[in-house]
Formats: C-alpha cells, sequence, structure tokens
C-alpha cells in the first residue's frame, strides 16, 4: 500500500499556515465533498444533519478506496463556504439569514462515481436522509487572503472587518469568490479561546474588470 494521503501535509500552504494577520496565498485545484444549506449552525438541524452525512460519505470512501484501489487517506477537515443575500448580515453575524456549502477534502483519484456509490452505500447504512444531497464539487480558488484565526468562531468580526475595510482596500483587492472557513479543532473537545480556524477569501485586483 502506498503512504496514505493527507491533505493537511499534502498542501501546507493551504492548510498549515502560521500567520495571524492576512498573507496572499495561491490556492490550488482542490477536490470535495460538499453539500449546501442555509440557517444558524448553532441551532440549525439542517447544518448538523449536512455534517453528518458528510462524514459518513467521506469514511465510506475512504474504506472503499482503500479497499478496491489500495490507497488510503486521511479524512480531511471540516470546511465551510459562507455567504448571505446581504452580505452585512453577513459581517453583523445574523446567522439565520447565512448560507453555508460544507465540504471535506478529498484526494483527486476520488472520482464523482466513487463519489455516488459511497453515498449509495453510507445511505444503506447510515439511513441519514441528507446524505443524497452530498455530492462533488471542484474548487480553484486560485490567489487569496489567508490567516490563521485563534479564538472563538464569534470573535471572528474584527479580523474579517480588518480584511474587508483595510487590508482589500490597501492592496488595490476585491472579494473573487465566497467566504472559506477551514476547522482544525474539534470544538466539542477544545476551549472557544483557543479554536483554531483558517479564514480565506478568494480574491482579484480591483483593475481586473471593464468599468472598474
Amino acid at each position: 500500500m502506498t503512504a496514505k494521503y493527507d491533505v493537511k501535509r499534502h498542501f501546507k500552504q493551504c492548510y498549515a499556515p502560521k500567520n495571524t494577520d492576512w498573507e496572499i496565498v495561491d490556492i490550488p485545484e482542490l477536490h470535495f465533498l460538499a453539500i449546501d444549506g442555509h440557517g444558524d449552525p448553532n441551532t440549525s438541524g439542517a447544518y448538523r444533519h449536512a455534517v453528518e452525512a458528510l462524514y459518513a460519505v467521506a469514511y465510506t470512501a475512504k474504506f472503499a478506496s482503500k479497499g478496491d484501489l489500495d490507497k488510503d487517506f486521511v479524512v480531511g477537515p471540516l470546511e465551510g463556504l459562507w455567504w448571505a443575500d446581504d452580505m452585512d448580515d453577513f459581517l453583523a453575524r445574523r446567522k439565520d439569514n447565512w448560507r453555508w456549502r460544507l465540504l471535506i477534502s478529498v484526494p483527486d483519484w476520488i472520482t464523482g462515481g466513487m463519489i455516488e456509490d459511497a453515498r449509495d452505500t453510507a445511505l444503506t447504512k447510515k439511513k441519514f436522509p441528507a446524505i443524497t444531497d452530498v455530492r462533488s464539487e471542484t474548487l480553484h480558488e486560485g490567489t487569496s487572503a489567508q490567516v490563521l484565526h485563534i479564538g472563538s468562531y464569534d470573535d471572528e468580526t474584527p479580523i474579517l472587518t480588518r480584511l474587508h475595510h483595510e487590508y482589500l482596500p490597501a492592496n488595490n483587492l476585491r472579494e473573487a469568490g465566497l467566504h472559506h472557513e477551514i476547522y482544525l479543532s474539534d470544538p466539542r473537545r477544545t476551549d472557544p479561546a483557543k479554536l483554531r480556524t483558517i479564514l480565506r477569501q478568494p480574491v482579484e485586483a480591483r483593475s481586473s474588470r471593464p468599468g472598474s
């Protein structure tokens, strides 16, 4: 068997930053399991069910890959793309209005067909209805501002405000994709003050589009 693939080690620039202020990085094309939803992640049953479904399919795909292809991988951390129809709702933490796309990274050898098979198998075993909504997703975020945030999720507002009102204008940049978070800590076992979360925002030069 080949060495176990671990996305956190393979793409350290994406999953192991040490900078606690914004820096520009280049994010390559990556492959994910994905599921969409909306509402407050702290109170929404849909969010909890989506997380359960993602992990069920991820581990089913892992075991199938190990058994059928002799290729094993570490299931990646939970990630999320976040937005709102009115982005003021997002920055002001009005969570009932949030939309989200939850993600778990998988190696590029996990094909769409393998994900479909894993989804069907997981649904048979786990009976989680949300499993039917899990799909494959490819992201190529490219040039992105990224930072390691240490602390409670609810304490992200100051550093996000700095990104949008200071860092991006000072560097002639603007948003070019959805706000991305990568959860390196288990909130069930970690003090909120010690949670480690990667915050990422794809960006582009303000002058890159006509009329800007």
